[in-house]
């Protein structure tokens, strides 16, 4: 059996350079994962929106030619030419730029969740690969084993202590120790597969996986107070902010507009009366107001913003119940992990001890190959489940560190 003595994990600062490893993967993932940059465009579309806010109204010019000329005591009339701009009112502009800001805010916690993501899935992934080379690992020990119990067995059938059952049992053991290693190695392409899209990376790329990894004596230390600075939770409160703004936009849109203006009129002279404003164009400034006298629509949008503040309070508090939920069952199964680990590890060094036992029954020529194949069963059962408890003690510390960290 290979012990297995090298300590690695992002949760293990002993363990960093190994870590580092896992911790460079992720980077390449989060660099390169096509999930993450569209989310990275949606958060520059939704800065970029400041921007489109952060405008008045279209300025209107209109110009009009009379085609029966009105007369005036200074002249006929021509023509009309227009020139207006309607102003919204005080502060409503910065309260559109401000909303806008919050719903990109929304768009950067969208990204944290994404890239928390990513980083469990790639690294849930990478301890799949360890694993299933691991069992390879072991896989190619008891092979070699049953070849040199193998040799044993036909050395006792020469001298007639065996028989050549035993040899043929011993070689069919082989053959499926061989089939399950070869089940992996197609299992390990498909996962390696899926690890190198998650890198957005082509599929055929070797993974390097660290060849040994045990559960460390002690566990990191988490409080589920934590969950409240995750992402899936400040999500909310950037909803419930943005909704904030949102009803100061509504306030602020619900105030009168105010419009300045200019309207020019050129006037013809008379030609038969000469007096001081003979012909004298016409300037007129402007001033108009826009008062919302039926207001309902911004009296609804208000008790529509309210109401969605009360579905985001109940929202966050249904995903805080899932997240305590998730924290409490990576919990628990990280600890059985440990003890499965611990178990696995007392039987092994047990059926170890039965091993050397049947080689010291063979000193003497006792040995029963019946014996031997069980044991040798027992331990690779064995070493099969301490590989899968590793894997599974990281795979949950890494859910942990999703809830928490």
């Amino acid at each position: 059996m290979k012990n297995v003595k090298i300590i690695i994990g992002l949760l293990l600062v002993s363990a960093f350079a190994k870590a580092q490893e896992l911790q460079s993967y992720i980077q390449e993932a989060e660099a390169n994962n096509p999930v993450i940059q569209a989310y990275e465009l949606r958060y520059n579309i939704a800065q970029e929106k400041v921007n489109e806010v952060n405008t008045l109204p279209n300025t209107v010019v209109s110009a009009g030619y009379f085609v029966s000329e009105p007369e005036t005591r200074t002249g006929a009339q021509r023509a009309r030419f227009s020139i207006s701009q309607m102003l919204p009112w005080f502060g409503t502009i910065t309260a559109r730029e401000n909303y806008a800001s919050s719903m990109a805010e929304n768009e950067f916690v969208e990204i944290a969740i994404a890239k928390r993501k990513l980083a469990l899935s790639v690294a849930q992934s990478y301890y799949q690969l360890y694993a299933n080379k691991a069992k390879q690992d072991i896989l190619d020990e008891n092979i070699q084993l049953l070849e040199t119990y193998e040799r044993l067995a036909l050395t006792s059938v020469e001298v007639g202590k065996a028989s050549a059952v035993d040899v043929l049992r011993l070689q069919i053991r082989q053959n499926e120790l061989q089939q399950q290693k070869e089940v992996l190695q197609e299992d390990y392409l498909a996962e390696q597969s899926n690890f190198n899209n998650l890198l957005n990376r082509k599929e055929s790329i070797a993974v390097e996986v660290v060849p040994e990894m045990t559960i460390p004596t002690e566990d990191p230390m988490y409080s589920k107070e934590g969950l409240a600075l995750n992402p899936e939770l400040l999500k909310y409160d950037r909803l419930y902010e943005s909704i904030e703004q949102s009803e100061l936009l509504n306030q602020k849109e619900s105030a009168p507009n105010i419009g300045f203006g200019l309207d020019y009129v050129p006037v013809s002279e008379r030609p038969d009366m000469t007096f001081s404003d003979n012909g004298k164009d016409i300037i007129m400034p402007m001033v108009s107001l826009s008062i919302p006298i039926f207001n309902n629509r911004y009296s609804s949008v208000s008790k529509q913003n309210e109401l969605k503040q009360l579905e985001i309070e109940s929202q966050k508090n249904e995903r805080l119940n899932v997240l305590e939920t998730a924290f409490a069952k990576a919990t628990s199964q990280r600890n059985q992990a440990r003890i499965q680990f611990n178990t696995q590890e007392k039987n092994l060094k047990q059926a170890n001890d039965a091993e050397e036992i049947l080689i010291k029954n063979y000193e003497t020529g006792t040995i029963d190959f019946n014996d031997v194949l069980d044991i040798q069963e027992l331990q690779l059962k064995f070493q099969m489940n301490q590989i899968e408890s590793v894997r599974m003690y990281y795979a949950q510390s890494a859910i942990i560190n999703y809830l928490i960290n």
